[in-house]
């Protein structure tokens, strides 16, 4: 096994110029987006999702960023998961990409809140057949007793809804992360990295460069 602190490698790919980046923060992500999806990124729209629990020790997994545009970014999910029930509790979260082949990352947070029902169910017709089954099969975050469970429960299904439309359950739909803090991260030579901020002030967005 290579010895941990040995793992490096310097970035030298691009650079990033506060006095070069859009003025909104959603266009600057729009255009490093589409750059990673140019790229040909495995999931370029994945994204960590950090919640508080009632102790306030915080949680973080992987989702799937589902929309954006400039009142915030949409993902989908259980709202009886863990992650619903600590966003319930405590609306605020902190997200981040990680573009590891263009050396980028991007953080952005803000308040959390579930968007329409009309939405979530206009995207949840749009996902394929199975993954509506999916969605009815996992009571995500609670305990199986084993795999077979699952896809017994999701066998149970398949034949329960042949030749019938698929409801959305009611436990389920998206969230809409209304940002107030983006931050913009271009791996730089000696670690010497470009961070460039926007915070909204007063409804407006302040621009910074940030120290690596």
């Amino acid at each position: 096994m290579a010895n941990i602190q040995d793992l490096r490698r310097e970035y030298s790919q691009s650079e990033l110029d506060e006095k070069e980046v859009d003025s909104s923060p959603v266009k600057q992500f729009q255009l490093w987006f589409e750059q990673a999806v140019k790229a040909d990124i495995l999931e370029p729209n994945a994204m960590s999702l950090a919640t508080l629990d009632f102790l306030t020790r915080p949680h973080n997994r992987i989702v799937l960023l589902k929309g954006f545009d400039e009142n915030g970014f949409t993902f989908f999910t259980n709202y009886e998961s863990s992650k619903g029930g600590e966003l319930a509790s405590n609306p605020y979260t902190s997200c981040c990409f990680f573009w590891k082949e263009l050396e980028r990352q991007v953080r952005i947070e803000g308040e959390v809140s579930k968007i329409s029902k009309e939405e979530s169910e206009a995207y949840f017709r749009s996902r394929p057949r199975m993954s509506q089954l999916g969605a009815l099969a996992s009571r995500q975050s609670m305990e199986l007793p084993d795999r077979n469970a699952l896809e017994q429960k999701f066998e149970e299904l398949q034949k329960a809804y042949e030749g019938k439309e698929i409801s959305m359950p009611d436990y389920w739909g998206g969230y809409l992360i209304s940002p107030c803090y983006f931050e913009f991260w271009q791996g730089r030579q000696s670690r010497l990295h470009d961070r460039i901020s926007y915070t909204k002030e007063k409804g407006d967005w302040i621009i910074k460069r940030l120290s690596p």
